[in-house]
């Protein structure tokens, strides 16, 4: 045994009364020293322990985020016959009622990652300790203990850390979460919550996404399949890993059996069957340039009403129709594939050197590397190398010679926005340029019927006659504006109706300074729609000043609908997670123009279609039609606005950058935009599912037709040699024919000079 003092030590403590007592009080100071320490200690671990707790506490959900949790929730957009065209969301979820999900769902669940559930309150004490073991074993991580509830507790109220505090955290919620709910409503959060993959939050979103189906119409073995996703989506996804989804799915089929969930024989048989996979993304991504509108406008919207698109499980019903969305897209797509090759067959850039440098230099200077360079030296060399990288320039000249496209249609009854084409290959539009509601371009002669418009309600009729002879006017600036005929020739007295057929731009001009005022041009177009500033100068009828392409078109709705301006639409109806109407929209109509002018105007309208400029349109379509080309005298923008009695819908075709533009041929309206809006209305109308009446144009009370004498515009008489028939306002008639009142007036006497009525 070894002593702690030496035998020197011990001999003086015995013998020296000194220090016998000094080494008492040592030993007791000793002693005071080591109790104050142990207590510092404890009392150091118990602050801990306190203040750990407070920390763990603090971190807890509140009562009321546990009586009412907030999933994210992904807003859905729907189109009018029902079709979900499209999601915005943070996370892919869609709400299921578990009333209606097979209960296959609930007892797959159950066998595979919970069996305890109905017993335990919130976390399983004898799970967690096995689970412990098998880990301790294998000196990693291998088993899982967590209930339904504290997974629940994890994803709706925590995070995925993996640290005691989080485990601890997850117990505290999951007995509070038991302490607050039933059974089912617990699960009905799971399964509405946790992740299935793919962006796919919740059974409702994982039905749509991996089967296009809805979750109350799963299988015995999709529904294996989705439950065994739960361990690892990206493992198990049925896309990338087809073998492995069936093996996890056997997998939760068995539990079930072991369980007593299944029988032999359905377990067999579901171990058999077939998955029936049918992925097709997050969204069918139909219409992108609409659903981006939609999304402006509900972002808008939510500053009003509160909501946040992204996360509070909106439902947006629309006016679109998704058949008419894919004819839209199949029309464009069609016509611009063969014109662009046309294109681009013609364009020498060797010709348009200034445009290509200047197009070189935007997009660098666009570029995010350019604009983050840390200084100029590097900007200098990012420039440098840029301008001479052959595959940059390429990629610069491709994008500035791309044939851009706007397309939209309108029922101009209602002004639901039934289809939307915003760019010429929509399937990548995202976010980008629309060309529908985001661009301004002169409208060339579409502008003309306002002029007309005029011209027919301040009383003139279709047959009046103006000179088609050179003009000149003096602009404000002093100088001198000649224009002239798309054809470079002229001739004598030419009616509006064949002015308007032919687009004849001196009888417009001409017009717009003998019988259609410029300011009341310019007020009625305002009156029908357009809202861009339009100058009052005389030009304005040969379509100068700018127009967005969705007023125009809606403006042409004026004389489909017999002078009713409804505003355009495109949302219905918006709801929350819950059903409840947030928002309702309803036609705006205004009344612009008497139904007689509409008609008149509509009358004189068919003529382009029917053999004028905006005749290719009858290469596709046959039925009642009326609209008017546009072409712009540089030829880089074309258009062509046209209306059926049910549907109105305009087209441009141009480029991004307008130094760039067609040929004098190809570039008119008739041959560069007609055509897409003729393949449109014969794909809608074909279609039997849509259902559009085959009608004509209804002739209104107040519009007479008569016969009128061909040389003085003047009702005929039965000694007028040449007669026509025309249509008329019934309060403008013209008077009869006061040239040819006799055989001998008729064979001898001239026009009065008139030019006609």
């Amino acid at each position: 045994m070894k002593w702690r003092y030496s035998k020197e030590e011990m001999e003086r403590y015995f013998n020296d009364p000194d220090y016998r007592k000094s080494a008492r009080g040592n030993k007791r100071k000793l002693t005071k020293e080591k109790l104050a320490l142990r207590l510092g200690i404890w009392a150091a671990v118990l602050i801990f322990v306190v203040a750990y707790g407070f920390y763990v506490v603090s971190g807890l959900p509140s009562l009321e985020e546990l009586e009412n949790p907030k999933p994210e929730l992904a807003t859905r957009v729907l189109s009018a016959d029902g079709q979900v065209i499209d999601q915005f969301y943070l996370k892919n979820r869609a709400v299921a009622d578990i009333k209606e999900v097979p209960h296959y769902v609930v007892d797959a669940l159950i066998a595979t990652e919970d069996k305890k559930f109905y017993s335990h309150w919130g976390i399983d004490p004898v799970r967690i300790l096995s689970a412990l073991a098998i880990d301790v074993i294998h000196m990693r991580v291998k088993e899982g203990a967590s209930t339904i509830t504290q997974q629940l507790a994890r994803n709706l109220y925590l995070n995925q850390d993996v640290t005691l505090t989080r485990k601890i955290r997850e117990a505290m919620t999951a007995i509070q979460i038991e302490r607050t709910y039933t059974k089912p409503e617990i699960l009905a959060m799971y399964l509405n919550d946790v992740y299935f993959g793919r962006g796919a939050y919740g059974i409702e979103s994982a039905a749509q996404l991996y089967f296009d189906e809805s979750s109350s119409d799963l299988t015995l073995p999709q529904a294996a399949l989705l439950v065994g996703m739960l361990r690892s989506p990206g493992r198990y996804d049925p896309i990338t890993h087809p073998n492995r989804a069936v093996a996890i799915k056997n997998v939760v089929l068995k539990n079930m059996l072991e369980d007593g969930k299944l029988s032999d024989t359905a377990f067999a048989v579901a171990e058999k069957a077939p998955l029936n996979v049918k992925y097709h993304g997050p969204s069918t991504g139909l219409a992108p340039s609409f659903v981006e509108m939609v999304r402006q406008d509900l972002e808008k919207k939510a500053e009003k009403y509160g909501f946040d698109i992204y996360r509070d499980g909106l439902t947006v019903y629309t006016t679109l129709d998704s058949r008419m969305q894919a004819y839209a897209d199949s029309a464009v797509d069609q016509h611009i594939r063969e014109y662009q090759k046309m294109f681009d067959s013609r364009w020498d850039w060797s010709k348009n050197q200034t445009t290509l440098l200047t197009a070189i230099d935007k997009a660098i200077r666009d570029l995010p590397e350019y604009k983050d360079a840390a200084s100029d030296s590097e900007r200098n060399a990012i420039y440098q190398k840029l301008q001479s990288d052959p595959a940059f320039i390429d990629s610069v000249k491709s994008a500035e010679q791309t044939i851009q496209v706007g397309f939209v249609c309108i029922d101009p009854r209602t002004g639901y926005i039934k289809a939307m084409v915003g760019a010429s290959n929509s399937k990548q539009f995202r976010y980008g340029l629309n060309h529908v509601t985001q661009i301004a371009r002169q409208p060339g002669s579409a502008f003309k019927p306002f002029v007309y418009t005029v011209a027919v309600d301040n009383g003139y009729a279709p047959s009046y006659k103006l000179l088609n002879q050179p003009v000149t006017i003096v602009m404000p600036d002093g100088t001198r504006w000649s224009p002239r005929n798309a054809d470079g020739g002229f001739g004598g007295e030419v009616t509006l109706r064949t002015a308007l057929k032919y687009s004849i731009n001196v009888v417009a001009v001409r017009a717009i300074q003998e019988i259609a005022p410029v300011n009341q041009v310019i007020d009625y177009a305002h009156r029908m729609g357009i809202k861009t500033y339009i100058p009052p100068f005389a030009s304005i009828a040969m379509g100068t000043s700018l127009v967005v392409p969705i007023q125009l078109a809606s403006a042409y709705g004026v004389f489909a609908d017999e002078g009713i301006l409804t505003k355009p639409i495109s949302i219905l109806r918006i709801e929350d997670k819950n059903g409840n109407v947030i928002e309702e929209n309803h036609p705006q109509s205004t009344e612009v123009l008497s139904k007689q002018t509409a008609y008149l105007m509509t009358d004189m309208l068919r003529g382009v279609i029917d053999g004028g400029t905006g005749e290719r349109v009858r290469n596709y379509f046959y039925l009642a039609a009326a609209g008017k080309t546009g072409t712009t005298n540089d030829f880089g923008d074309a258009w062509f606005e046209g209306y059926t009695p049910q549907l109105v819908a305009g087209v441009w075709v141009g480029f991004d950058d307008d130094r760039v533009h067609f040929t004098d041929w190809d570039g008119q309206g008739g041959r560069a935009a007609a055509p897409i809006w003729g393949i449109f209305m014969r794909d809608v109308y074909q279609d039997k599912s849509i259902g559009l009446p085959i009608t004509s144009f209804v002739q209104p009370e107040g519009v007479v037709t008569a016969t009128i004498c061909a040389q003085t515009g003047m009702l005929a008489t039965e000694f007028c040699p040449d007669k026509v028939t025309e249509i008329f306002n019934a309060k403008y008639l013209p008077p009869v024919c006061n040239v040819h009142t006799s055989p001998t007036a008729a064979a001898t006497q001239k026009p009065n000079g008139k030019i006609g009525y």
